[in-house]
């Protein structure tokens, strides 16, 4: 192949491929975002796809698209000999191999490292060097998947595709993808078009097995993918990694395998936090491809209707579905009752527009005392005294500074930092604003306050006094007694809504996030009787979440069967 260095004509400068380069030519593992999986994983996700020596792989195709180090590379090449050794015992190597595999990696030096590693593999298997070098010339390609030309169609892809945030990509680079892939929606990280790329180039029944975080399962960003799996394909399998150490250095994100198929849809089947170890992990594997289930088989189940649409991917056992889905049927979400779900403040320089609001030194009308998660952590507001700086007018709009020389003079002297946020940049003019506008009267206004990522629901009554900041999502009613409505948010009930839509952060914890709780559903105030609104009330003010649960479970008129759903009694 020529290099740039020898054509007689350069070629014209492309922003796409200089962005592409760059990412090609520069960071290390965690500027690229690369992640080790464990071997056992490795093998377990190969058995899962269907790559097994008893297979003739070397009439197959399989696709890496991001090889890396080589964690899935190597040991599919492992197999693919096996396989072709038992096939074709007197077979030629480069005639019967040269199309069995495609693997492509961006980074330049990653991929020369691996490409050694694949021809030292091949000689200690026995080929010869020419052989060797060869096929690792046919097998392997630099570049990058999502842009790259890559021929026919695969019966297998494998691996674990980048985690890569936008705002880590190119600009130029960022439009391209999204001009070239439907999925890449929203917040959408680089794992979603990689994806959508690899499910296009399965052959007929072709299958991907990929583990990679399962944020897209759930979150909005991954509607558009969800969409394409359910009208194209089958979710064949889904395994929970939760608590399990499946790479060699810890991510924040839980991850999942995925195995998808381009079959018709039918039932998942679902594993939950393998142990990681070889023995297991195949024994898993068997159970998981099995064609019919044995009912002694408490490892594995089958869910059926997962893919639904654009809809969340709900994975839970069936009969905490089958609750989910009765509420939802029977009682209206939580804003069609009258409440509202928002979140505090985000100001883009902290320091520079939050202080101790006594001495913060600007007009009386230009400070709000702020609420953050270090005041509700004991379960009720003890605030530590801190204000925030309003620049807006109530009406909205910013104030004109030369109308309050004290404020003036106080963001004059933090101009650096205010006027160095995106926001500013993009408004000159307007370089003193928040990045969310202050609104005053919400601070007077009663509200409920609850953190974003907390193991169990959180929810701290407050009585309209203080603004929340933006850690803190904020639920506020024009009908609902808040105090009733705080015992309903500390229940096990709204935990099973939010487990079942929210993703997992690792030590268990979940996001109580706008999007999930508005997928809370509750009766309309005027439907509850007095005597239990009384009863939550009471509960929630006592901070007795066991109460807060029966008053609940009264509520929603859970039988027996429904209450040993999300766990017995709740206490």
């Amino acid at each position: 192949m020529s290099s740039l260095s020898s054509m007689a004509t350069p070629l014209p400068y492309c922003p796409i491929s200089a962005a592409s380069e760059a990412l090609a030519s520069d960071g290390g593992h965690e500027a690229r975002a690369a992640i080790f999986t464990r071997s056992e994983v490795v093998e377990f996700i190969l058995d899962l796809a269907g790559y097994t020596v008893d297979q003739p792989l070397h009439r197959m195709r399989v696709l890496e698209p991001s090889f890396g180090g080589g964690d899935f590379l190597l040991p599919l090449i492992r197999r693919l000999l096996a396989a072709w050794r038992t096939y074709e015992p007197d077979g030629d190597a480069l005639s019967d191999l040269a199309d069995s595999i495609r693997a492509v990696e961006l980074h330049r030096e990653t991929y020369s490292s691996a490409c050694r590693a694949v021809i030292e593999l091949l000689l200690r298997e026995g080929l010869r060097r020419d052989t060797a070098t060869e096929l690792a010339d046919r097998w392997l390609s630099q570049g990058d998947f999502l842009l790259t030309t890559v021929d026919g169609q695969f019966d297998f892809v494998v691996g674990n595709p980048p985690y890569v945030r936008q705002e880590l990509i190119p600009a130029p680079l960022l439009a391209e993808y999204r001009r070239r892939y439907t999925t890449l929606y929203d917040r959408a990280d680089l794992y979603i078009p990689f994806i959508e790329r690899s499910l296009s180039l399965l052959s007929k029944a072709g299958c991907l097995s990929f583990i990679c975080a399962d944020r897209w399962m759930k979150n909005r960003y991954g509607g558009p993918l969800r969409g394409l799996v359910a009208k194209h394909f089958h979710l064949k399998i889904y395994v929970d990694m939760t608590d399990t150490p499946a790479f060699h250095s810890d991510v924040i994100a839980y991850p999942a395998i995925t195995v998808i198929s381009r079959e018709k849809p039918s039932t998942t089947r679902v594993a939950h936090s393998p142990d990681i170890d070889s023995a297991y992990l195949k024994a898993l594997a068997e159970k998981l491809l099995v064609k019919s289930l044995s009912n002694d088989v408490t490892s594995v189940r089958e869910v059926a209707c997962v893919a639904n649409g654009s809809e969340p991917w709900l994975l839970e056992s069936p009969d905490q579905m089958a609750l989910i889905r009765r509420l939802e049927q029977q009682f209206p979400s939580l804003e069609e009752t009258g409440c509202k779900v928002g979140i505090g403040v985000a100001t883009g320089a902290d320091k520079a527009f939050i202080g101790d609001f006594a001495t913060l030194d600007v007009e009386p009308d230009r400070k709000v005392p702020l609420v953050t998660t270090r005041d509700i952590m004991s379960g009720e507001v003890v605030w530590r005294g801190q204000g925030v700086i309003n620049p807006f007018k109530d009406a909205g709009g910013l104030v004109d500074l030369h109308d309050y020389p004290r404020l003036r003079r106080y963001l004059e002297e933090r101009r650096e930092s205010i006027a160095g946020r995106h926001c500013a940049k993009k408004s000159p003019t307007g370089w003193y604003r928040t990045i969310d506008r202050i609104t005053p009267s919400l601070a007077s206004r009663p509200k409920l306050l609850i953190p974003d990522i907390k193991g169990e629901a959180h929810v701290v009554f407050e009585d309209g006094q203080l603004y929340p900041h933006h850690n803190l999502y904020v639920v506020t009613s024009d009908t609902w007694d808040l105090r009733a409505l705080q015992a309903v948010l500390l229940s096990t009930v709204t935990r099973l809504f939010v487990a079942t839509y929210s993703t997992k952060m690792r030590g268990g914890f979940l996001r109580f996030q706008a999007q999930y709780l508005r997928r809370i559903r509750i009766p309309q105030w005027p439907d509850v009787p007095e005597a239990l609104r009384v009863e939550l009330s009471d509960a929630a003010k006592k901070l007795d979440v066991a109460a807060c649960n029966q008053a609940v479970f009264k509520l929603y008129q859970l039988n027996e069967e429904e209450i040993n759903a999300i766990g017995g009694n709740g206490k």
